[in-house]
């Protein structure tokens, strides 16, 4: 079985990025004060996420991979990702899954974007574009049977409250 990430050292980087100093009186939010994620760290994030379908997971498919992985210094992530087929029923929902465990595992400050790679899917233009937009993201997760596929994907058996 692969490893899990090292959760501890999320929740410090987490902690020390939310953890503002005190400075003259205000809270200071200099870039430079927050720890910084590499494409591995990010890739250590979604490579456990179950398949929809199958009983692999995403990096075991081969649906994303470290390289595919950009940060820019502007605090943005973009993240793509290969559908194992390129009529894949289930790429909306895989990019949902990696969409959520980006948005519940780092902070805030990050843009996340979710695509799949140009040209590995029949769809890849629609599908995008809902992946990326906020209210749909945010209006598919209101829906309860979808949020709880997302969870099922994401831990299995147990859901998030755990």
């Amino acid at each position: 079985t692969t490893a899990l990430p090292d959760r501890k050292l999320f929740a410090q980087k987490l902690k020390n990025d939310r953890r503002f100093q005190q400075t003259n009186g205000r809270r200071s939010t200099d870039e430079e004060e927050k720890e910084p994620f590499t494409e591995e760290e990010v890739f250590d994030m979604v490579r456990n996420i179950n398949d929809p379908e199958h009983p692999f997971t995403l990096e075991q498919l081969a649906v994303v991979s470290a390289p595919a992985i950009d940060i820019s210094r502007r605090n943005t992530i973009n993240i793509k990702f290969t559908p194992t087929i390129p009529h894949c029923s289930m790429a909306t929902l895989i990019g949902l899954c990696i969409r959520t465990q980006l948005q519940r595992s780092l902070p805030p400050r990050f843009k996340i974007d979710v695509e799949i790679e140009e040209g590995t899917h029949q769809s890849v233009k629609q599908i995008n574009k809902q992946l990326n937009d906020k209210e749909r993201v945010t209006a598919a997760l209101e829906n309860q049977k979808l949020r709880e596929m997302v969870d099922t994907c994401l831990y299995g058996n147990r859901s998030s409250d755990e």
